[in-house]
Parts: structure tokens; C-alpha cells; sequence
């Protein structure tokens, strides 16, 4: 009864417990792997290449693929969705 409940509230408030599960999973494969090439100062610098959603997910996929790392899409996702929640703030 107690996991139905937290569930319906969960549904009930709007949380994304899968959002918060992909951003932390996100976070990690990013600091593993990008942070060798990029500090965090490539994110926020005012002359960012990167202006849309699209453009941060191909972006994520052409560095990827440059290091080798053999990522599922749901990585490349997990890493563009913790970078535009973290820094870029696309909608």
C-alpha cells in the first residue's frame, strides 16, 4: 500500500523520478569522460557554439564518437539532458 501511494503521489506533484535517475547518470558519464577535454567554463562561456537542443545532443554525439566511448542513444541522452539542465537551460 505504502509504495502505491508514494507512486500516486509521485504521479500527483509531476516529479519524474526517470528525469532525475537520467540526469544523475548523465552527470556521470560527463564528468568521466568530457571533463579531460572540456571544464566547465566551455558551458557557460557567452560565445557558446551550441544554441539549441539539437545542436547540444549533436554536439554530445560528435564528441562521442571522436573519443570512441561506443555510447547507447540513451547515453547521449542522459549527458545532453544533465548538460542542458546543468548549464545551457534550453527549453
Amino acid at each position: 500500500m505504502k509504495t502505491q501511494y508514494t507512486t500516486l503521489l509521485v504521479l500527483a506533484v509531476g516529479a519524474n523520478p526517470v528525469f532525475a535517475e537520467d540526469i544523475s547518470h548523465g552527470k556521470k558519464l560527463q564528468q568521466e569522460n568530457c571533463m579531460s577535454c572540456h571544464d566547465d567554463g566551455m558551458y557557460t562561456r557567452e560565445n557558446r557554439k551550441v544554441t539549441t537542443p539539437d545542436g547540444l545532443q549533436k554536439q554530445v554525439r560528435r564528441c562521442e564518437q571522436t573519443l570512441g566511448l561506443q555510447w547507447f542513444d540513451e547515453d547521449i541522452d542522459a549527458v545532453s539532458d544533465y548538460l542542458n539542465d546543468t548549464f545551457y537551460k534550453f527549453k
